[in-house]
């Protein structure tokens, strides 16, 4: 049995800087050498990384160097639990293998760093949206996806995290430009347009 932790931080330096964990439960095993070289060039399509080159294959096996060489493992796994400041959630296998990226997830730390830095008017209108006893704090953009911007409300006492969800989901910069109007109330929800 392996226990696969992983981290997630927020991109703006906050007092907590974790936003979640998520925990991957199964049985680790060795790679069969036949499946290695194949596994390998899918992983590195995906995820170049030069420390695949030390990975042990049939046509390269150790010899007396001192650089290090790895063994390439396979996680099967038998459980995921997602956890954040609002509990712990199962994740069926099923979805996690059939979840695809958030299509803001390559942008959300230089959006996020924008939103904070560039346009404390915008914050400002988002921050007058949530529940008034999560408005005593010092407030910053914790994360954004497709479904909504989530805020940690750094506190005297405590942190709390909270989302505004968007009506809908949203696919492209155009939809997430016209959510974030929305929710702040803005009168030109398609933005600004010339007269003809």
């Amino acid at each position: 049995q392996a226990l696969l932790e992983l981290t997630d931080y927020a991109p703006l330096p906050l007092r907590e800087p974790v936003r979640s964990l998520v925990w991957v439960r199964g049985r680790l095993q060795e790679v069969h050498p036949t499946e290695i070289l194949d596994l390998l060039d899918l992983i590195a399509a995906e995820c170049p990384n030069p420390a695949l080159l030390g990975i042990d294959t049939p046509r390269c096996r150790p010899g007396g160097g001192d650089e290090p060489r790895y063994t390439l493992l396979r996680l099967e796994i038998a459980s995921v639990v997602v956890t954040d400041a609002t509990g712990a959630e199962p994740v069926s296998v099923a979805d996690l293998l059939n979840a695809r990226p958030d299509p803001f997830c390559a942008l959300e730390s230089s959006l996020l760093w924008h939103l904070d830095t560039a346009h404390s008017d915008v914050l400002a209108r988002l921050v007058s949206r949530l529940p008034a006893p999560l408005r005593r704090g010092h407030v910053r953009p914790l994360g954004l996806d497709r479904y909504g911007v989530r805020f940690r409300v750094e506190g005297d006492d405590r942190d709390h995290d909270v989302r505004l969800p968007f009506h809908k989901p949203v696919d492209d910069m155009t939809g997430l430009s016209q959510a974030i109007r929305v929710l702040m109330g803005c009168p030109f929800i398609n933005g600004l347009r010339a007269r003809g």
